[in-house]
């Protein structure tokens, strides 16, 4: 499994804010996470920086204003937690992580047949 930075709650909405609109610089992040949390500017700065340390971030100085770049895919980073997430609460047993999903009535059938697809796609590779 590949080595990623840890990455906190926080961390991941501006990651995910990065991933949508890279390159993207320090004040359009800031004004977008104003809106969207209940964040000071000053707290979206320190978490930027935290995610430039961790090696989650990359930027280029261009002018006066810092513009980042993810070093990490969004999907690698996803497959690494899902599979994380799978291990540490159902010790690795996909079906009964999706067994689990399907009791609770947090899906619709669009869900499910989303779902039905994807497992047909998969064992037609096998």
């Amino acid at each position: 499994m590949v080595k990623l930075p840890q990455i906190s709650e926080a961390e991941f909405e501006v990651m995910r804010l990065v991933w949508d609109q890279a390159p993207v610089n320090t004040n359009e992040i800031t004004e977008q996470l104003v809106q969207s949390t209940e964040w000071s500017p000053k707290t979206i700065q320190t978490l930027i920086r935290r995610l430039v340390t961790k090696g989650a971030l990359t930027y280029e100085k261009k002018g006066r204003v810092f513009v980042y770049t993810p070093a990490v895919e969004e999907s690698e980073y996803l497959k690494v937690k899902s599979s994380s997430f799978v291990e540490h609460y159902f010790k690795g047993d996909i079906t009964a992580f999706v067994s689990s999903y399907l009791e609770s009535d947090a899906h619709s059938e669009s869900d499910i047949e989303s779902l039905r697809s994807i497992l047909s796609e998969q064992t037609g590779k096998q």
